[in-house]
């Protein structure tokens, strides 16, 4: 049980976040929540235009949040911690950071703009971290200014952008409810009673204004109101009930007036003038004060004062002396504080650390079980002791102490604290040697209380409790140096932090990468990692303009990759340091970052490195890919160097959806086959999937044989049987499943080939084991076994024995090639192969000893020629399929006014983009269009938008999926139709397929097949006796490089020449002065108007009438 005399700090703790769409006023919001709390950081009348949250000198200049920011209030005796979180998609980093420390959400959402793709983004983080949210529509004022609603339109408007929150929330709920049906479905059938029983069916409405939990706001005046604020303003003024305001102020009902009662629609059936409770009540008074706003002083003050009178507000006079808005600003904040509303609706409808842990629990930390027969079960008994108290928020000093880092933050040495609790002065010395930055932790304790100097276990996500000594990699012991409230730009010491609180920790920059679990003991498990929305597409590579400087910059970049929560820094095989991003913004901060804080060096950026992967065409039916497959006897066949092996491989299309199902759970598959992956860096992208008590094998095998049926039903086979069929031969393959590739969990398959009797020539087959299918439970371990004794019989053992050895150089060669295609050495998507592989007996050897030694190794290593042979009849067999290029597509949303529409359709042309859908926002001038950008196309997509559309478009990208360009990088018109269109073979220009596979080619240095040279002349080498003087001459107005000299001899006399030299092109216009012509210029291959000259005669004798002289300039190879 706690301490009693801390349970009260706890119940009147909150910890909110502030999740929303770019530019729907989080910031702004912040701002006020802060002026009017009572820590007076900020002057009400600079909220708003301060960006207090904002601290980064990018952030002011740009007018947007790149990172989680946090903040300590206080408000009627509670302390409310608000982490301010950006809304651009590239920074989603920060959202996952900030909403993790969290027990609830305030979910903001533009009046005009309505839902975005970032709303249902942040709805989905706030969803599976179990947060509870609040809706804050903001911007009222723009439907009264901009839009000119009449009250009863901005009803309409915002009943219907609370139902759409609404029915976004309720699809994550019908998904866990029905994942929670089938799971008790397909479990024992004796529990299917009781089990029922417990699954939540809430149908409820998770936003309801007249429950409190939604306000509607102006952030930037300052105002704001709740449904149960009206409803005490009028239960104080006409003495009605709280409890009826409080559900007739919202939803069809009306106020009789003449029968003084609360009527449904039918209570107002003959009444023209009838209008809903909210409408009358609530938008009318609003509106009334801000139409005052548009009409001269006098009126607007009568207007006013009326207001003042009738809420009986107090305001001082000085606030009324300024222009009508000005006026109508003081008289809105005054009436209804924005603060009030908001942290009045956080102290209400969230809950506290205590209550919010205990249902969080299943997120953070959920039960597990040691696996083997050595655990100790004092150990999991322990680590069981700890997770009660972090489920119970035990905050009592002998409570083990447990807290999770979101994120590590780096600050100048300069922003923390000089002086300590006792006034005494600081060794802020950085740990970065000459740099003066310092790492913070940015932390929540969930139990116990932790104080500075005291020693912590840092646990890393692959920590595990119950293996003892060989887990010792994965934590680390670590004394704490400070503890520091965070209040936004500035630090406070602060002398222990307990269960519940949001603190900066020092002291952990050297153990902690970017997420770690700190634990008083080290019999604790570590939390669950974090889901982010997206992954790192954007990549570069980054060099020092300076060689000497490298040290620096690996340094810088080492600092970087642990500053930023998001960016990942790898080194590519051609040793090239390549940064990842999630976006052009967040790019350009971290190159910011890396020269002016962490490297202090230029840098050398290259152009943007896109991730290509490589596939085949297929069929659009799966049933006939598979019926084809299974049909083919064509192989792709190669043999190793000393022929005792041959290889046989044939390839198959996934269907999409398998594809995509295996590479969204390249996590779970790792885990369950055992290979090490970064878990900080992984991509969450199944909202059930973490969901406590589920089998991840169980769900993995289930979601695989539905992607299996859905493609088979899309295919639009309408045979029964037929689809019946191509299903059970879907199941055999999935049976046969040998390995995933590349790096063992990508989404392409290695089947094991089918035994089809004795090889030929005494050869024996590798076999392989179905090892993943019996993973995913698939497959019996017996099937195997059995499969391998029925062979051992029929060849003889070291054939055999060599057979099995052999197997993993197959697994090796698949591995290869699946990493490296053949089109552009990036990696597969989507196949499946079969590699049969015969190994023959070694050859009869004389019997000089040392010659029987040395010829099986003449060729190199056999399992390296084995492996060379697979990878080889492997990418050989893609290019006998039609092979495609796949590239990474964004989904994009554009906001853009109805007159910059042609302009945005401009932009979007140039880029392949494909336009989904295009819808009017009702009752706004806006457009709002959908469409896919591809990758490689998106850079500098933003900035031509806004330049085109003269900044009125807005666009938003997010990573949508994979998709195959159905363009042929070997096209060659064959067909005289094709011919007619395309030309012959040598001036067919490349498609688009073959111009990135050029690209990414000469990127990584391959060979590119292309002409150097095109229509290439012979040119003479022409004397250069008495040429040696160079310059440039003006030309009309224009300079024109020149060289000068002695001509070829015309009459025995050699004539002083100029000649022109044009760059890029192998004409070369001249000038000519001869001694019966003046200086006269030319141009290429044509006549055309030179000058003045001597008239000529039709005879060539001179005149006195000047006149145009025409002279030809050819070609410079065959100039007189």
């Amino acid at each position: 049980m706690a301490d009693p005399t801390r349970e009260p700090d706890t119940r009147k703790l909150r910890n909110i976040c502030i999740l929303a769409h770019v530019d729907h006023g989080k910031t702004t919001l912040c701002d006020h929540l802060i002026s009017g709390s009572d820590s007076g950081i900020i002057h009400p009348k600079l909220a708003g235009r301060l960006r207090y949250m904002d601290s980064l000198l990018e952030e002011q200049r740009r007018a947007i949040t790149m990172k989680s920011s946090s903040i300590a209030l206080r408000h009627r005796g509670h302390s409310v911690t608000v982490i301010d979180s950006p809304g651009h998609m590239d920074f989603c980093s920060e959202v996952s950071t900030a909403a993790r420390l969290s027990d609830g959400a305030l979910i903001l959402v533009d009046a005009v703009e309505g839902v975005h793709i970032q709303t249902h983004a942040v709805l989905r983080q706030a969803w599976i971290e179990k947060l509870t949210p609040c809706l804050v529509i903001n911007k009222i004022d723009r439907l009264i200014s901009e839009l000119e609603m009449s009250p009863r339109e901005a009803h309409i408007r915002l009943l219907r952008i609370v139902h759409e929150v609404n029915n976004i929330v309720s699809a994550f709920k019908s998904v866990k409810y029905l994942n929670d049906v089938d799971a008790i479905l397909s479990g024992p059938a004796g529990a299917d009673d009781v089990a029922f029983e417990e699954i939540e069916d809430d149908e409820e409405l998770m936003f309801q204004p007249q429950k409190g939990n939604v306000a509607f706001v102006c952030a930037l005046d300052g105002w704001g109101f709740t449904i149960l604020q009206f409803a005490e303003i009028y239960r104080e003024k006409f003495g009605w009930s709280f409890n009826a305001l409080q559900k007739a102020l919202w939803g069809p009902w009306y106020f009789n007036h003449k029968e003084k009662k609360i009527v449904g629609q039918k209570g107002v059936a003959g009444l023209k003038k009838a209008r809903p409770m909210f409408v009358e009540f609530v938008l009318e008074p609003v509106w009334s004060v801000y139409q005052a706003a548009l009409k001269e002083r006098e009126e607007a003050e009568v207007v006013v004062n009326k207001v003042i009178k009738t809420f009986k507000l107090t305001i001082p006079p000085r606030d009324l002396k300024g222009d009508p808005k000005g006026m109508v600003q003081a008289v809105m904040s005054h009436w209804l504080p924005l603060h009030e509303a908001i942290l009045s609706m956080v102290i209400r409808c969230m809950p506290d650390p205590i209550a919010a842990q205990s249902y969080r629990i299943s997120r953070l930390l959920p039960k597990r079980e040691g696996v083997g027969d050595m655990v100790d079960s004092s150990v999991l008994a322990e680590a069981e002791k700890v997770r009660r108290s972090v489920e119970a928020c035990d905050s009592r000093p002998e409570a083990p102490c447990v807290a999770f880092v979101s994120k590590m933050f780096a600050v100048s040495t300069k922003m923390l604290p000089k002086y300590g609790l006792d006034g005494e002065v600081l060794d802020n010395t950085s740990d970065e040697g000459e740099l003066d930055e310092c790492f913070l932790a940015f932390a929540r304790i969930y139990s116990g209380v932790l104080r500075p100097g005291e020693k912590i276990y840092v646990l890393s996500a692959l920590y595990d409790p119950s293996k003892g000594e060989s887990m010792q990699k994965h934590i680390q012991a670590a004394t704490l140096q400070s503890l520091y409230l965070m209040m936004g730009q500035n630090l406070q010491h602060v002398p222990e932090a307990q269960a519940g609180d949001i603190v900066a920790i020092r002291g952990l920059g050297q153990q902690i990468l970017k997420t770690a679990t700190l634990s008083s003991t080290k019999n604790c498990w570590p939390f669950s990692s974090m889901s982010f929305q997206v992954s790192p597409t954007l990549k570069v590579a980054i060099e020092p303009s300076d060689p000497a400087d490298m040290g620096a910059l690996m340094k810088g970049l080492r600092l970087l990759n642990r500053a930023d929560p998001f960016v990942e820094v790898t080194v590519s095989a051609r040793g090239e340091h390549v940064l990842s991003a999630a976006g052009e913004v967040h790019l350009e901060r971290c190159i910011k970052d890396l020269k002016d804080r962490f490297a202090r060096v230029g840098l050398e950026v290259s152009k943007p490195l896109v991730s290509f992967k490589e596939t085949i065409l297929g069929d659009e039916s799966t049933l006939e890919n598979l019926k084809s497959f299974l049909a083919s006897s064509e192989y792709v066949e190669k043999a190793t160097q000393n022929g005792r092996c041959v290889v046989r491989v044939k390839v198959l299309k996934l269907p999409p959806s398998l594809t995509k199902v295996i590479d969204e759970s390249s996590h779970i598959l790792a885990d369950i086959l055992g290979v090490k992956v970064e878990t900080s860096k992984s991509l969450d992208t199944q909202v059930a999937s973490a969901e406590e008590g589920e089998d991840p094998i169980e769900t993995l095998r289930k979601r695989m044989m539905e992607a299996v049926e859905s493609d088979i039903l899309s295919s639009g086979e309408t045979d029964k049987d037929r689809a019946e069929k191509c299903k059970v031969q879907w199941q055999k393959l999935l049976k046969r499943i040998w390995a995933l590739g590349p790096w063992h969990i990508g989404p392409n398959i290695l089947l094991t080939p089918e035994i089809k009797g004795k090889g030929t020539d005494s050869s024996v087959l590798i076999r392989g084991s179905s090892h993943v299918s019996e993973r995913l439970g698939f497959v019996d371990a017996s099937e195997n076994e059995n499969a391998a004794a029925e062979t051992s019989s029929e060849v003889t053992e070291a054939l055999y024995a060599e057979a099995e050895r052999l197997q993993s150089s197959v697994l090796s060669g698949f591995q290869l090639a699946t990493a490296a295609g053949p089109l552009c050495d990036e990696p597969m998507w989507g196949l499946a192969f079969v590699v049969e592989a015969y190994i023959s007996p070694l050859p009869a050897q004389s019997d000089d000893s040392e010659t029987s030694h040395q010829q099986p190794e003449q060729y190199g290593i056999f399992t390296g020629q084995v492996m060379t042979a697979v990878k080889d009849a492997c990418r050989a067999a893609v290019l006998q399929k039609q092979p495609r290029l796949v590239e990474a597509m964004y989904f994009c949303e554009l906001i853009t006014p109805t007159e910059q529409l042609g302009n945005m359709y401009a932009v979007l042309g140039r880029r392949r983009t494909k336009v989904l859908k295009e819808e009017m926002q009702e009752g706004s001038p806006l457009f709002t269009v959908h469409a896919y950008v591809p990758v490689a196309e998106s850079f500098g997509f933003a900035d031509e938008l806004r330049r085109w559309t003269a900044g009125a478009a807005s666009a938003l990208l997010v990573l949508s999926h994979w998709e195959a360009l159905d363009k042929d990088p070997f096209f060659v018109p064959k067909t005289d139709e094709e011919k007619e269109e395309f030309g012959d073979g040598s001036s067919v220009p490349p498609n688009t397929a073959r111009k990135l596979i050029n690209a990414v080619r000469r990127q990584k240095g391959l060979p590119v097949e292309e002409k150097v040279v095109q229509h290439a002349t012979k040119q003479r080498t022409l004397a250069r006796k008495g040429f040696g003087r160079s310059g440039i001459i003006p030309l009309n107005g224009n300079p024109i490089p020149i060289r000068a000299g002695l001509g070829p001899p015309v009459d025995g006399e050699a004539l002083p020449r100029l000649l022109l030299h044009t760059q890029g092109s192998n004409l070369r216009p001249c000038l000519s002065h001869t001694s019966s012509h003046p200086l006269v210029q030319t141009s290429i291959g044509s006549e055309v108007e030179i000058g003045m000259s001597p008239g000529l005669d039709h005879d060539q004798t001179p005149t006195n009438s000047p006149e145009p002289y025409y002279e030809t300039c050819y070609h410079a190879a065959d100039d007189p």
